[in-house]
């Protein structure tokens, strides 16, 4: 999965699943084991994962077009490989009802896939005409209802909290004109707007990157989701399992790099002008490494677009799951 744009000759390259060796490494599965893959996609790391032991792998997947094509699989049909129509943020609900109480590993690759991206006629991309849609589960409102019905402010707030784009007003203020003319229903047709609007940078990445970018989170709610897994994993991961989550860009990386230091106890020491805080719930993971991992410099030419991905591992340890408000 990749925020970074699809290439000229997209159409005829294969889903590269990024990171895979070092992912299969660090989640390490043996005979018996029971893993979640939480974003399926093409299967690439479950099929990874069933080839280096005799494990089962539950994969989650919210789009109903993967969740298909997974079931087709030999894998599946041997049973060792067991696809779950669902978001990943309620792994912890749906592997039980699949009878799985605790896991040995969970595997999360955040994002959109490159076959999302690469197919037209589901609207992710920028580079190719299609209807503006960018929804996973292909249900619910679509990123055309976004951008013709929230308001100049709140289309602001959304490209510049979700895209990181210092042009948010100037973006949000063309989106706005336009569409008192023709209502917005192509992908081609929002690019453009923006193009007007805003100029090409001298790093050759286009304009649309990143608006494109914060309507595909917002749609389908992708930081709230990530939250949700990384919460989830910890309820369902078993003591000395393992949590290996793959991210594309700083919003993702964030997110999963401060729930593992909250989790691990790796927190800043309060002032000592300040009154002794209470000792908080017990750390549930323990970190693997403090710095990310990063794809080395053959994969990135082999596959540009694993060039801005991180992977965190994360150790679970035997203390209770921490509630919502933060306790054991």
């Amino acid at each position: 999965m990749t925020d970074t744009p699809p290439l000229p000759d997209s159409e005829s390259r294969p889903h590269i699943p990024v990171l895979l060796t070092e992912v299969a490494a660090a989640l390490s599965p043996v005979d018996g084991d029971v893993i979640v893959d939480g974003t399926f996609g093409a299967g690439g790391y479950s099929l990874a994962l069933l080839d280096r032991s005799n494990c089962r792998v539950f994969a989650i997947d919210r789009d109903p077009s993967a969740v298909a094509a997974g079931r087709l699989l030999p894998a599946a049909q041997e049973g060792r490989l067991v696809i779950l129509a669902g978001r990943y943020g309620d792994m912890d609900l749906l592997l039980p009802e699949a009878g799985i109480a605790q896991v040995n590993g969970v595997a999360l690759d955040i994002g959109v896939s490159s076959m999302q991206i690469d197919q037209a006629d589901r609207g992710f991309s920028f580079a190719k005409d299609g209807p503006l849609d960018m929804r996973m589960e292909q249900s619910g409102p679509s990123a055309a209802d976004v951008v013709n019905h929230a308001s100049e402010a709140e289309l602001a707030d959304i490209i510049f909290h979700l895209g990181e784009e210092k042009f948010a007003r100037r973006v949000a203020r063309a989106i706005v004109a336009a569409r008192l003319d023709t209502p917005f229903t192509r992908t081609l047709q929002l690019a453009n707007v923006i193009r007007s609007a805003v100029r090409k940078s001298g790093d050759g990445i286009d304009p649309s990157t990143r608006t494109f970018q914060a309507l595909r989170i917002h749609v389908n709610d992708e930081l709230g989701e990530l939250e949700r897994g990384l919460e989830a994993a910890e309820r369902l991961l078993a003591p000395g399992g393992r949590l290996a989550v793959v991210t594309f860009h700083s919003l993702e990386d964030r997110v999963v790099k401060n729930f593992i230091k909250r989790r691990s106890g790796d927190m800043p020491a309060p002032s000592r002008h300040l009154p002794m805080a209470a000792a908080g719930p017990a750390p549930t993971f323990s970190q693997i490494a403090r710095k990310a991992i990063a794809p080395s410099q053959a994969e990135c030419r082999a596959n540009p677009r694993a060039r801005s991905a991180k992977l965190r591992v994360a150790l679970r340890t035997d203390a209770p799951a921490w509630t919502a408000g933060g306790g054991a």
